[in-house]
């Protein structure tokens, strides 16, 4: 049995030994670059395919994967937003994902923000550069005196209501697929509209599917109170950035934190010489803010959570490779 492994990290090497000593029959073929039209054709002799999603995987070649009769593609992460549903059906290539990696680590990563959005941390960091150790005027507020809605409630929302509710504040939550046992405790309301006006904090756990596309806009920021804080640990398309800057300007926003950005691709996770050569001028404006904090999409970066997206991800392209079947196959 033939695997080969894109866009393999050094972070993700020493899970990678650790599965190949378990499963001595398999051999699996480390490529450091992700998936893409110059890289595919390495895959040709395999059996399965392993990769993390940064790219988009596209027609061209989901295509040119089937022509080497390649029937299986696992995911090492829970989005398949950017992988062409039609062409992976047409030849008959089998999607699995990591569903749950650790939604502990996402949720843990959305309370850190708040918290730093709440006690100013930011504006602290910056004035102590300068050797200012002052109080004034960045006085904090308190958790326990907000109400934080959440929209989403999946794995990753449902830890952060736990952990929101153990700060002692109000939490609040939307989703049209409701948690039995999150309806018993009554925390939902009927509406995104509803989220939007009530709550303090609004952290998104949405999907990237094309409804949800921009969901924070124009008008939904225009919905929210004055003051209010937008996390996003989800996918950077549910937010306007435009619409989202207009709101922070306008004052209406009292601050955002964003582990996702619309734009990331190219970006994030990408070693500039400096901060002026960054290409992104919309996300040097928000970098720029002392209200907002910009993470590079390292929700997901713990060492619990990197094991299991190798882990898995080999786990599930065996399991395919063996038999057809695995409780991780996505339904495109």
């Amino acid at each position: 049995m033939k695997i080969i492994a894109y866009g393999i990290r050094n972070d993700e090497m020493p899970y990678l030994k650790e599965w190949e000593q378990k499963n001595p029959e398999v051999e699996v073929k480390v490529e450091t670059k992700l998936l893409d039209s110059s890289t595919v054709e390495e895959a040709n002799g395999f059996d399965g395919v392993v990769a993390y999603q940064q790219k988009p995987y596209t027609k061209e070649i989901l295509d040119k994967l089937g022509s080497f009769n390649i029937k299986y593609l696992s995911l090492r992460n829970v989005g398949v937003d950017n992988v062409d549903a039609d062409a992976a059906k047409a030849n008959g290539i089998t999607v699995t994902n990591v569903p749950a990696y650790s939604p502990n680590a996402i949720a843990e990563l959305a309370i850190t923000e708040i918290m730093r959005l709440l006690r100013n941390t930011k504006r602290f960091e910056d004035k102590q550069r300068s050797g200012d150790l002052r109080w004034a005027p960045e006085i904090g507020q308190e958790l326990n005196s907000k109400t934080v809605g959440v929209f989403g409630t999946g794995r990753i929302g449902h830890v952060l209501v736990d952990i929101c509710r153990g700060f002692g504040a109000k939490v609040i939550a939307y989703d049209p697929f409701r948690n039995p046992e999150l309806e018993k405790q009554g925390i939902y309301v009927d509406t995104p509209d509803d989220l939007y006006k009530q709550a303090d904090i609004i952290s998104l756990h949405a999907p990237a599917v094309k409804e949800n596309e921009h969901m924070v806009n124009d008008k939904t920021l225009s919905e929210m109170k004055d003051g209010s804080y937008i996390i996003n640990a989800a996918r950077g398309s549910l937010i306007d950035t435009d619409a989202l800057i207009k709101a922070l300007d306008s004052g209406k926003l009292a601050g955002a934190a964003l582990d996702t950005y619309e734009s990331e691709v190219g970006v994030f996770n990408v070693n500039f010489d400096s901060f002026d050569d960054i290409s992104d001028d919309r996300l040097k404006n928000l970098m720029s803010r002392d209200n907002v904090s910009i993470t590079p999409h390292i929700a997901f970066y713990t060492e619990t959570a990197v094991r299991n997206m190798v882990t898995l991800s080999l786990d599930a392209n065996r399991d395919l490779i063996n038999t057809g079947k695995s409780d991780k196959i996505v339904k495109l």
